[in-house]
């Protein structure tokens, strides 16, 4: 977070930004001898009331409105005659009910304004804290979701004791580091989950080798650009969970990335088996959490930034996303 994003979301910050407009609003508009005098005996006189409603009083909005309502005038009756009479006592004046009119009005307005910057701003950060709730809850369900598929590979090859386990579990472990470490910021460098995705598909190569051609094609300069992490690793995954071949056919997994000025091209293709479940269960997108996860990854953070498209054709399952990516 920058140095401007702090003051931005520093609360003391914004409450001496939006007393200091009102300052100068109140400074063209005010009648007086001395107009910045006024103006600022004039907050001084606010604030108290303002405050009161804001941190006291208007808690009772979403619970009881009727009693809002009824504190939120009590306490406007209360601060306009306590700041007309100390007007009185410092001016030497005699009561006026057009005085006493006045100062009401604009403390009803003062009011009403602070009470809908304050219920603005407190539905801003709630939408906000459930926006990285939600991230947090989507993030730690696909960790656990990529390694139970993994873990059932390294299984297959531990029960036939093959040669190719060693080098797989190195593999693992470089996923998994990546995993835990790598991911805890909101974005990360393109060019380590590109990195991600050639680990894990090698370490597929290792397991499906003599049944499987499985290709990663990548262009464009990587290095500038930043991405979600694991979110590009659910489509792979996806594509080596429906994958099957047969006699006839081998199968192929192929994943192309491409980078056009701030836009990521990503496309995975897959072959599938001919089977009328499968094919349903693509078409309806019930591919499992990961997918359902990706979207709603995207939906959250790339809202109107990207174009998700699947197709089924000639039993080959492909996911074409176009991202604009951060810089």
């Amino acid at each position: 977070m920058s140095q401007l994003d702090r003051w931005v979301d520093n609360k003391m910050v914004q409450n001496l930004f939006i007393w200091f407009l009102l300052f100068l609003i109140l400074l063209t508009t005010i009648q007086a001898e001395n107009k910045a005098l006024t103006s600022l005996f004039a907050i001084v006189l606010l604030a108290p009331a303002v405050y009161s409603n804001n941190l006291l009083i208007l808690p009772f909005l979403r619970k009881k409105r009727g009693l809002f309502l009824v504190f939120f005038l009590a306490n406007v009756l209360l601060f306009a005659v306590i700041s007309v009479g100390i007007i009185r006592w410092i001016e030497n004046q005699a009561f006026e009910l057009s005085m006493y009119i006045n100062f009401f009005g604009i403390m009803v307005l003062a009011m009403v304004f602070a009470s809908a910057i304050k219920i603005a701003r407190d539905s801003f950060a709630r939408r906000q804290h459930e926006k990285e709730a939600e991230l947090k809850l989507l993030k730690a369900q696909l960790n656990p979701h990529f390694l139970f598929n993994t873990l059932n590979n390294l299984y297959g090859l531990s029960v036939v004791k093959s040669d190719k386990l060693p080098n797989l579990m190195l593999k693992l472990s470089d996923l998994l580091r990546y995993s835990l470490y790598d991911t805890k910021e909101t974005y990360v460098p393109l060019e380590k989950e590109i990195q991600y995705l050639e680990n894990y598909m090698s370490l597929e190569k290792i397991r499906l080798e003599d049944t499987t051609a499985i290709e990663l094609v990548k262009s464009g300069n990587f290095s500038s650009k930043q991405i979600a992490p694991m979110l590009l690793i659910v489509f792979v995954e996806n594509a080596f969970k429906h994958l099957s071949t047969s006699e006839d056919l081998k199968g192929h997994v192929l994943v192309s990335i491409a980078e056009e000025g701030d836009e990521l091209l990503f496309k995975c293709v897959n072959t599938f088996s001919n089977d009328g479940t499968i094919a349903d269960d693509l078409k309806e997108g019930g591919s499992g959490i990961g997918l359902l996860n990706a979207t709603k990854r995207l939906n959250l953070m790339y809202p109107e930034k990207y174009q998700l498209k699947t197709a089924i054709e000639n039993n080959e399952y492909s996911i074409t996303l176009n991202l604009v990516t951060n810089s």
